[in-house]
């Protein structure tokens, strides 16, 4: 079937080969761009990566993977690194800023603190999307597993992050539910008697504060961390304003006992400006500066406490237990659907997390254990004034209620891990999960598909449809599988096999449309491969990756409005980044991504069968390069390239956006030992892009317009 691309033309991947030679010269200019990246590159690495002073392997230690502090050198995972210099040098005003230097990450900036995050996977969207990744604070998921919001990111205290870990491809052991492409942990600092205070103002009258406040009192110590944003937005009624902040503690008492936690507070208030439509409309200076949805809004709060209890047995075993309380709560105008209702949803948790550690020398390691959480959930949406349209959407969206329901969750998670190390250079790593995750649900209005009072629609009835009370339950094994060998001091080889698994979110289960009463879904399940080769000599370090991933059971909402487990997808793909000092002033660094991701099902949308095409909104090839001079110890200059690649933006792989490369630059000067000046500027070229390209099927293409050129200088004070 020859297919119709409107806008761009040029990848000679999604076209055939049809591309003319000007276009596909453009794609292999890009290529050569980011790979010359690939090749000496990243701004990570497993292994290495810092902005200045790269520690040796064995000296940088992470929490992602076993939940406490590991040295990196023990653990066989693709773990990527934002270091505390990396995260001050972007001083993100968007965790897209930092995040996306990492290899295998590609987060979709929308509008505001908005985001759609990508981990070895497309970009993905909708009520499941999130269900995708796991995304944590300091190992705490920031939502509950079943009650996951596309946006939770802004949930995290990652302005103030110590680092950010992010584990590509399933997770470890130690997680479960939602870790199916990935996790990002961010990292929040140790408390210590650091002081320092960080102002800084940008483009139409955007403001920020960042403070950190920390006491040693001895055996304890107490820091508090501030953060407040507000910005205008460039298009009309896009402007936000938020605030964080986290208390963190560490105490040591006389009986051995380790005591390590905090609270994090979070609160936004945004209008939202929505996608902006027409072919290639985030071009044009007019259309690219409009909002179509002055009336959308979106306001989150969210809390987390927690405290993590660590002592050590007489037998030798390390306990480390963590209860922790969770509370979010959303309100926000569903822009993008018809009658734009107003949603209002909320889930409030508590939680264990236990595990127990042990050292049976001769190089073996065991872990075990135990993760609870319990959780109350609801959502109300609304149609708060009639909706406008067609006549069929008149009729079939009365004003009122849409749903009302309350959820119950509960989620059981036993797991172990078992690591054996070789002196001949092998080491091997064996992880088993199981989890059960049940759902007690409760419609507080009429079941079907009615008005509020009971009354039917015109057209066969109403658009959305309440099920009756109901529970269900799911459970999942996780296996988990890591060979690694250490070719010598400085490289060594890994191979991982890996499962992922979630449930349905409740949003899946029991917002339901059309005349499904009943979604009888199965936990979506992926399973990985990998293999890597990672290291590091002198001036130069790299990691290689390839992975494959077959996902069953994924989720889909049809043509017909109905959730299904519809769909079967394959991700393969090859990540390469590194670090390459050129002398003692100059360092390159980069990551670059090559992925393919595919459906691999027969599918029928919009008249053409979906199996071996494209998953939408999946580049096959994306990254960043990073030019580095540093003149003196205390002046820090980089140069960063952003390249996207093309990419499909429907499933019929009819429609696409062209990609594109954005510079930005960023300087930090160490005035005095206590005032250090930074000036930020974004997209230099003032280029027009999309931070995201879409499709729909009323109203054709659509995009979030990239912001224009903008520069933020910030000064940073460092008192006692």
């Amino acid at each position: 079937m020859k297919k119709t691309i409107t806008g761009n033309q040029s990848n000679p991947h999604l076209t055939s080969g049809k591309t003319s030679a000007n276009a596909a010269c453009k794609t292999a200019q890009r290529l050569l761009v980011v790979s010359c990246a690939a090749i000496m590159a990243g701004n990570f690495s497993a292994a290495h990566a810092q902005t200045d002073g790269t520690p040796a392997i064995e000296e940088i230690t992470v929490t992602s993977y076993s939940r406490r502090p590991e040295a990196l050198a023990d653990i066989n995972g693709s773990i990527a690194i934002l270091s505390e210099e990396d995260l001050k040098l972007t001083a993100h005003t968007h965790i897209q800023e930092s995040a996306n230097r990492l290899p295998g990450v590609n987060i979709n900036r929308n509008n505001g603190q908005e985001s759609l995050t990508s981990i070895r996977s497309p970009v993905l969207s909708g009520s499941g999307a999130c269900g995708a990744f796991l995304l944590a604070e300091n190992g705490i998921p920031l939502r509950s597993a079943g009650f996951c919001n596309v946006n939770e990111l802004f949930d995290s205290h990652s302005e103030n992050a110590e680092r950010i870990e992010v584990i590509r491809g399933p997770g470890t052991a130690f997680y479960g539910s939602n870790a199916v492409h990935g996790m990002i942990n961010v990292v929040l600092p140790t408390p210590d008697d650091r002081r320092e205070l960080t102002l800084e103002a940008g483009p139409r009258g955007t403001l920020r504060s960042n403070a950190r406040i920390g006491f040693d009192n001895g055996n304890t110590k107490h820091t508090l961390l501030l953060n407040g944003i507000s910005e205008q937005g460039f298009r009309p009624e896009s402007g936000y304003d938020q605030q964080k902040m986290s208390w963190l503690y560490t105490s040591s008492l006389n009986n051995g006992v380790q005591l390590d936690g905090g609270i994090t507070i979070t609160n936004l208030n945004q209008e939202t400006a929505g996608f902006v439509v027409g072919a290639n409309s985030y071009k044009d200076d007019v259309l690219r500066r409009q909002n179509a949805n002055p009336e959308a809004y979106r306001n989150n709060r969210s809390t987390r406490a927690w405290t993590s209890i660590s002592y050590t047995l007489n037998s030798g075993w390390d306990v480390v237990i963590t209860p922790y309380y969770r509370k979010a709560d959303l309100d926000f105008v569903q822009h993008f659907l018809p009658g734009t209702p107003t949603e209002l949803n909320q889930h409030s948790s508590v939680g264990m997390q236990f595990a127990t550690y042990k050292d049976f020398g001769e190089n073996r390691k065991f872990a075990a254990g135990l993760d609870l959480e319990f959780t109350e959930g609801s959502l109300l949406q609304s149609q708060e004034r009639p909706a406008t349209g067609s006549p069929l959407v008149v009729a079939t969206i009365p004003v009122g209620k849409n749903y009302d329901y309350d959820v119950d969750a509960t989620q059981i998670a036993p797991f172990m891990q078992y690591q054996q190390f070789w002196s001949n250079g092998f080491d091997i790593t064996l992880g088993l999960r199981f989890e059960r995750m049940g759902y007690d649900y409760d419609n507080k209005m009429l079941t079907g598909r009615t008005r509020e009072n009971g009354v039917p629609c015109t057209f066969g009835g109403c658009r959305y449809n309440r099920p009756a009370d109901r529970s269900d339950t799911f459970g999942n094994l996780a296996p988990k599988l890591g060979i690694r060998y250490a070719l010598n001091d400085n490289h060594d080889v890994q191979f991982r096999v890996t499962r992922g698994f979630r449930p349905p979110q409740a949003t899946e289960l029991y917002r339901l449309q059309n005349n499904q009463s009943v979604a009888d879904l199965d936990a979506v399940e992926i399973d990985s491969l990998e293999l890597g080769i990672s290291g590091g000599e002198g001036a130069f370090s790299y990691e290689a990756v390839a992975y494959y991933m077959d996902k069953d059971n994924e989720i889909i909402t049809d043509s017909n409005r109905i959730n299904l487990n519809n769909m079967h997808t394959r991700h393969k793909g090859a990540e390469f980044s590194g670090a390459f000092d050129l002398n003692d002033q100059w360092r390159i660094s980069g990551a670059f991504n090559y992925a393919l991701h595919s459906y691999e099902n027969d599918q029928i949308s919009g008249g053409v069968n979906l199996n071996g095409n494209d998953v939408s909104s999946a580049p096959r090839n994306f990254g960043t390069l990073q030019l580095q001079w540093r003149p003196t110890g205390n002046l820090l200059t980089e140069l960063q390239l952003v390249g996207m690649g093309e990419y499909y933006t429907n499933p019929e792989n009819l429609n696409q956006y062209e990609g594109h490369q954005v510079l930005n630059l960023r300087t930090r000067w160490e005035a005095t030992e206590a005032l250090t000046l930074s000036v930020n500027i974004l997209n230099l070229t003032d280029t027009r892009y999309a931070e995201r390209g879409d499709w729909a099927a009323f109203g054709g293409d659509r995009y979030f317009p990239g912001e224009p050129l903008r520069a933020f200088v910030g000064l940073n004070w460092r008192f006692n």
